[in-house]
């Protein structure tokens, strides 16, 4: 465990029991959707290099008409 964490948990234990409990179950949701998150980018390398392409010839194309708009 780091430094950070064990300081963090000592102030936890500080805090009245329901409190503690709060920021316990918004650690554990945040790991879940972490976790969500981690695996579902994993699964769709594909899909996400495809936006990405997506994005970029969209981004191009708009600089291309700026710059023959501002040719004229």
């Amino acid at each position: 465990m780091t430094e950070l964490l064990e300081q963090a948990i000592a102030k936890l234990k500080n805090l009245p029991a329901n409190e503690q409990d709060a920021i316990a179950a918004m650690i554990l949701a945040e790991l879940e959707d972490e976790q969500f998150w981690d695996e579902a980018f994993a699964r769709s390398p594909d899909i996400l290099a495809k936006l990405a392409a997506e994005a970029m010839a969209e981004y191009r194309a708009r600089r291309v008409e700026k710059s023959k708009a501002e040719l004229t």
